[in-house]
Parts: structure tokens; sequence; C-alpha cells
């Protein structure tokens, strides 16, 4: 049986952590520019993005309005395109 030294030990399970971490932390940056993208396209600064406010600034969006406005308010906001998205994913 093999004797693993604690650092190689600790290094082990931070390579293992980090392996797990990396789709969660680039899920989050992909978040953080979609965010950015919708508060430029968000003209009036309302939090909603109007079907002309996302043909406008978010063109994927725009593509799948309907869609994302389940609600048929007549607008989007970022919570709505992020549990598209997440629907998308599985």
């Amino acid at each position: 049986m093999k004797h693993w030294s604690p650092r190689a030990a600790i290094l082990s399970i931070a390579s293992l952590l980090a392996l797990a971490a990396g789709p969660a932390l680039a899920q989050g940056k992909v978040m953080q520019q979609i965010e950015a993208r919708f508060n430029a396209a968000d003209k009036d600064h309302d939090g909603k993005l109007t079907k002309a406010e996302a043909k406008a600034g978010m063109p994927r969006v725009a593509q799948n309005f309907e869609k994302i406005d389940a609600d048929n308010a007549g607008f989007i906001t970022l919570v709505q395109i992020g549990a598209f998205m997440a629907a998308q994913k599985k």
C-alpha cells in the first residue's frame, strides 16, 4: 500500500476541488457577462427588457423572447433569462 505524504494528499484534494469548481466558476462568469449585457440593453433601467430592448441589445434573447416571457407579461427579467438558460441545459 502506498503512503501519501500530507503535502501530496493536500495537492490531490486541491486539484479535485479545482476540477469540481471549474464549471461553476465558468457559469458564474457567463452570468456576469449576461448581466452586464442585460443592464446595457435595459435602456430605461427598470430591471426589465421589452422585446425592442432585447432586439437592440441581446439579439439571441430576443429570438427566444416568447419562451423566456413564460407569464406573457410583455417583458423579461434577468431571473427569467437565467431560468430559461438552466432549463435549456437539462
